[in-house]
């Protein structure tokens, strides 16, 4: 773990009017509070599309054929880099400003608050962490509590 400031560069698209949407400031302070004490600097971009662009998107990155909340996509480091040479760019997360919002109503979640556990989710997946399998899902699961309490939001997986 790294203690201190981290250099955050986080660049927010908006392909869907911004009405509902948190501002791009909400955005950041949750990708800070997932990245805090884990590195040093990181470039990530988030983009909030509409239900056919985060179907369409699904569909050729994962093969499943709809709109799902949150993608992460990873940074891939690029060849010929001299060893040793990091970049911080940490990677792309596509949220699907639609399914959030039906998301939140159905399960009776603030939007915030459901957007800050999508973004955090996001974000730690860029960072290695799945859930794959049933101890790696609640390891994932307790980060993402830490976090969330930290921004003083409730546990997402509470009933």
């Amino acid at each position: 773990m790294t203690k201190g400031p981290i250099r955050l560069d986080v660049t927010i698209n908006y392909a869907v009017p911004r009405t509902g949407i948190p501002a791009a400031m909400s955005f950041r302070k949750w990708v800070g509070a997932a990245l805090a004490n884990r590195i040093r600097e990181a470039d990530l971009a988030i983009r909030i599309v509409g239900t056919k662009e985060g179907r369409a998107l699904n569909r050729h990155y994962r093969g499943k054929d709809y709109a799902t909340n949150v993608l992460s996509f990873p940074a891939e480091m690029p060849e010929g880099l001299p060893k040793g040479v990091k970049l911080p760019l940490l990677g792309d997360l596509v949220i699907c400003a639609p399914v959030v919002a039906r998301e939140a109503k159905e399960q009776k979640k603030a939007l915030g608050a459901h957007y800050a556990h999508l973004t955090v989710h996001g974000v730690l997946h860029l960072l290695g962490w799945d859930h794959d399998d049933d101890r790696e899902a609640e390891c994932m699961e307790q980060l993402e509590r830490e976090i969330l309490a930290g921004l003083g939001i409730a546990d997402p997986y509470l009933g």
